[in-house]
């Protein structure tokens, strides 16, 4: 039993069990034809999840269970993601404190079919304005831009018009500023603060004022998903955890494209082959492929044996900035 599990066991004795709700979220990757993509169930707008209950053996154990029995899926590689306490996080029953802990889960290609209950979706089909690999998608410029201008003078006060601005121009990477593609979760958060998506909107009186166009997601599973892909574009630069959403071989191109699927912005090619071969984190398997279309493609493989070496947790990938 892991020691959070234990930590919870002890703070649920101290309190009645009923006042507490103690929810489990799997936030699954996978990439699929170099789309980045979620597994989901119901109508493509929840996670798949449970609560934790006495009788689960761990928190991981209990997650891999509703995993399993939702969508069939065996979940390989996790990672606690993140626990949301919020005070107003309340449970269906009144007075009831609920406390979800997500995890993060990465899956290969050939893994990823599920039965019809469950499905994959892009995680750009819930953030349209994450995807840089073709330059600043239109809704950036055209819907978001403008949008966040009419809530930023939409105060009397000037110092908050000009902090909210330059919180916009932070995360969106306005007037002349850089893109970066880790503020995934403090952009959904500033575009839920100017009510620009359906979950920040909900329960509210009046017709909603004009949203983003973008899918979204049951209690604050968006959220979750923001939060995940946030961890994962920075966690790819510096550990070798691409590898687990990679088949067992793959050419060069399709293990830059399915990063660039998840950093949503391209590489810079020669440094990215540069520095796979610096860092030995594959080797070829003495096979080609012709699927690429063009000449033979050389195989490779994962070099396990790279995860005993310390100095992978210094690589950067070479994320190109144009």
């Amino acid at each position: 039993m892991d020691d959070q599990a234990i930590r919870l066991r002890k703070d649920r004795a101290a309190v009645n069990a009923d006042d507490v709700k103690v929810d489990l979220i799997a936030f699954v990757v996978a990439v699929n034809d170099s789309e980045p993509c979620v597994l989901t169930i119901g109508q493509a707008d929840t996670l798949p999840s449970g609560p934790f209950a006495l009788e689960h053996r761990s928190l991981q154990s209990g997650l891999r269970g509703w995993v399993e029995q939702q969508t069939g899926h065996r979940l390989g590689y996790i990672e606690q993601l993140y626990t949301f306490a919020d005070r107003d996080r309340i449970g269906a029953e009144r007075q009831q404190r609920v406390i979800s802990i997500s995890y993060l889960a990465l899956t290969r290609k050939e893994q990823a079919a599920g039965p019809p209950k469950c499905g994959w979706q892009s995680w750009y089909e819930y953030f349209p304005w994450e995807d840089h690999r073709s330059g600043t998608p239109p809704v950036v410029l055209d819907v978001l831009r403008p949008r966040l201008i009419e809530w930023a003078n939409g105060v009397r006060d000037a110092a908050t018009r000009r902090e909210r601005w330059q919180r916009a121009t932070i995360a969106f990477g306005f007037d002349d500023r850089l893109w970066n593609e880790e503020l995934t979760l403090q952009r959904y958060e500033l575009v839920y603060e100017a009510g620009l998506v359906q979950e920040a909107v909900r329960g509210r009186d009046g017709a909603p004022p004009p949203l983003v166009p973008s899918k979204s997601m049951v209690a604050d599973h968006r959220r979750i998903v923001a939060t995940g892909i946030a961890r994962l574009r920075s966690k790819i630069k510096y550990r070798p955890v691409v590898f687990e959403l990679m088949p067992t071989v793959f050419t060069l191109l399709q293990l830059q494209r399915t990063v660039e699927a998840l950093a949503g912005r391209l590489i810079h090619k020669p440094n990215f082959r540069r520095l796979i071969e610096q860092q030995e984190l594959v080797e070829e398997t003495g096979e080609a492929t012709t699927e690429t279309g063009g000449r033979p493609a050389k195989l490779f493989r994962f070099r396990h044996a790279v995860l005993d070496d310390r100095l992978i947790a210094g690589t950067k990938l070479p994320l190109a900035r144009g």
